[in-house]
């Protein structure tokens, strides 16, 4: 079961992201991170959802000038998604072929996860929060409570 921990909130907020082929994209992020898809529409194929867990991520086919981090050359976010086994996720995702960019690890401020990147260079986080601690605790400063 996850837990929480006051330093990491988990809230919804639905991502869109862009995939230059995303029929290989949608079967790719099933097979390596177990995303479901919930729906897709379009023909040719337009866009869709796809889930893990309570996550959920709009996908879509990249359109005139929209390029993926890995055609760029460099990323510009992180998408973080929570679930309870990390450790058999990432088995998962580097059995599929995952670039893993961290290995699983817990993190200073109370999470432990590890860090991927999909076929189009897209950075991902999969944690689960390990302890709760404070922003105060690993030197962050509260301004809002």
């Amino acid at each position: 079961m996850v837990s929480g921990n006051r330093s990491v909130p988990v809230d919804t907020v639905l991502p869109h992201v862009v995939y230059q082929n995303l029929p290989e994209a949608m079967a790719w992020l099933h097979r390596a991170f177990g995303f479901e898809e919930y729906y897709h529409y379009g023909a040719p194929l337009a866009g869709g959802q796809i889930r893990a867990g309570k996550a959920v991520i709009q996908v879509q086919q990249a359109r005139g000038p929209q390029q993926s981090p890995a055609q760029l050359g460099y990323g510009t976010q992180s998408l973080t998604i929570f679930l309870n086994d990390v450790d058999g996720h990432y088995a998962r995702a580097k059995a599929a072929g995952a670039k893993i960019l961290e290995e699983p690890h817990e993190t200073e401020y109370g999470e432990y996860q590890y860090a991927a990147e999909d076929l189009d260079g897209h950075h991902w986080l999969f944690s689960r929060h390990a302890r709760d601690c404070s922003p105060e605790e690993w030197g962050a400063v509260v301004k809002a409570t």
